[in-house]
């Protein structure tokens, strides 16, 4: 790959005075009108909810330059097409039926050299391109560290080099992570020192097998958790390299999870994070999770996000700061929500609007103890799958359960992490920008996170999980809530059978094991019978 100092930058087509004083007093969908901006990750979640508030908001903004690859025989174009019928879209189709006439899907591949863009598309986006919004990365957890390397830290110095041949580039916002640092407690709006150089472990790991890489990646991560955080940590860096010849801003979201208002609340469309959680505590099947109750679920809206990333658009082109503003997109510090209020009002929502076909009635628990977290994935998890897998052989079907369950220990054992400690974010960055919006705008682009209501927001995530995610319909609750019920009495039952077979095989049998079960009965005799003694007296 062709390294940025060999790229001949010309004028970079930064504002001249006038137009900087006047763009100072236009509004941040003002400031888009009128401006081409390119996108990377638009089809991903964050980056369709990007697409669809941008056009929505910022009418009159020219085009969209969106960066997509061909994918499973799907062209750009097919792919953008898909998109664009998802639900999410719903509200911009009926204020704007022609909005797909601004987006133009640009053929590109993020692995590749220069992008895998054809010449004729380099020219367009050299020439016209004013702002540079970068969503795409991989977010898996375990991805191999080479992979990771090169979608989050190569992909990010070739995007980089293109964008300095940019003739009127405005700002290039680059989208990372609140944990891209999280070997630190406390985490300022600043860009630490990377681990390692990019560029030398780049160049290290090109010659080197991937089983070598396999092998040296818990030794290069250190005390980073996974191979995301510690690649995103890296193009941070990257980023910073080249925020003298740019007007740079880097958001730092949290854990992002459906949306909070717009373009309706509880919008998701995936199983990432917390919603695939969610999902399985609703259909029953999680029942036990090891997360600390008091650490802070630091989830942000993805609406939050994106409305924050907008304004930094604005501000990053219009103040052009002169170094990288990074902002932690974050609610710890700010409205901080707990693992264990999370439960809570998970199991309370799904109780009411159950998800259909649950496995067992929603009722799961957090501890932060190991021991206790292996009993209950021993009694709650293995053991009724093992006893459902067999019912399955019996009735001539293919078992499925186990596995189920082990790709979910799997998954929140990635979780395991941010879940059970806490970090503090300073967010003067965040505030700051707040504070540079108009009155309106902060409606329009509203991210301040201590009007969020959470006991409403959770609620709204997890109806949201079952209309978008598992596509259920509402009007189906009181069926759903039947299966609950049949569910119940099964349990009742099978409760009831476990106690006369433990009766008649263990108990009935030994003349000591009935002394301690009359013992224990009698004790809690005498204790209802004090209680009822008591309440009698008060009355």
């Amino acid at each position: 790959m062709k390294a940025c100092s060999s790229v001949v930058i010309p004028p970079l087509g930064k504002f001249p005075l006038q137009c900087v004083c006047a763009a100072v007093m236009a509004s941040v969908s003002e400031f888009y009108a009128g401006k081409c901006v390119l996108i990377t990750g638009a089809t991903g979640f964050m980056g369709k909810v990007l697409v669809e508030k941008l056009l929505r908001s910022c009418p009159e903004v020219k085009a969209l330059y969106l960066l997509i690859r061909t994918k499973q025989g799907q062209s750009s174009q097919q792919r953008i097409h898909t998109m664009l019928q998802s639900k999410l879209f719903d509200r911009l189709r009926e204020e704007n039926p022609d909005f797909h006439k601004r987006i133009i899907p640009v053929s590109s591949e993020l692995t590749q050299p220069g992008l895998a863009l054809s010449d004729e598309d380099v020219q367009t986006l050299t020439q016209s391109v004013h702002i540079i919004f970068h969503c795409a990365a991989t977010i898996r957890f375990d991805e191999p560290l080479k992979h990771a390397l090169q979608l989050n830290v190569i992909a990010t110095q070739q995007l980089l080099c293109l964008a300095q041949q940019m003739q009127q580039l405005h700002a290039f916002i680059h989208i990372s992570t609140a944990y891209a640092n999280c070997n630190r407690r406390h985490i300022d709006e600043v860009i630490y020192p990377p681990p390692v150089e990019p560029g030398k472990l780049i160049h290290s790991l090109e010659w080197m097998d991937d089983a070598i890489v396999h092998d040296l990646t818990p030794r290069l991560i250190g005390d980073w958790p996974n191979t995301y955080t510690y690649t995103k940590a890296l193009a941070e860096c990257v980023v910073q390299q080249e925020s003298g010849k740019l007007n740079i801003g880097i958001i730092r979201p949290s854990i992002v999870g459906a949306s909070w208002q717009e373009p309706f609340p509880g919008w998701i469309d995936n199983f990432n994070g917390p919603s695939g959680v969610f999902i399985a505590a609703g259909k029953g099947i999680l029942r036990t999770m090891r997360a600390s109750n008091d650490a802070v679920a630091d989830l942000i809206p993805v609406d939050v996000v994106i409305n924050l990333t907008l304004a930094a658009g604005w501000y990053t082109a219009v103040h052009r700061p002169k170094s990288a503003m990074v902002y932690n997109c974050t609610t710890g510090g700010i409205n901080p929500f707990h693992w264990g209020e999370i439960e809570h009002h998970v199991m309370l929502t799904f109780k009411r609007n159950p998800l259909e076909q649950a496995f067992r009635r929603p009722n799961a628990n957090i501890t932060s103890n190991y021991l206790i977290y292996q009993y209950w994935i021993l009694v709650s998890h293995k053991f009724p799958a093992l006893l459902y897998d067999l019912f399955l052989r019996l009735s001539g079907q293919k078992p499925q359960m186990m596995r189920i369950f082990n790709r979910l220990h799997k998954a929140i054992g990635l979780l395991e992490y941010f879940s059970s400690q806490d970090w503090e974010w300073n967010s003067d960055n965040m505030n700051m920008l707040m504070n540079q919006l108009s009155t309106e705008d902060r409606k329009v682009f509203n991210f301040d996170v201590r009007q969020l209501n959470w006991p409403e927001y959770i609620e709204s995530y997890c109806i949201g999980t079952k209309k978008y995610v598992l596509n259920e319909d509402m009007a189906d609750i009181p069926a759903a809530r039947q299966h609950l019920r049949k569910l119940r009495n099964i349990r009742y039952t099978f409760n009831t059978v476990l106690l006369v077979f433990i009766w008649r095989v263990f108990i009935a049998r030994s003349q000591m094991a009935r002394n301690i079960w009359y013992f224990v009965v009698s004790l809690c005799f005498k204790f209802l019978s004090y209680f009822r003694a008591s309440s009698t007296l008060t009355k």
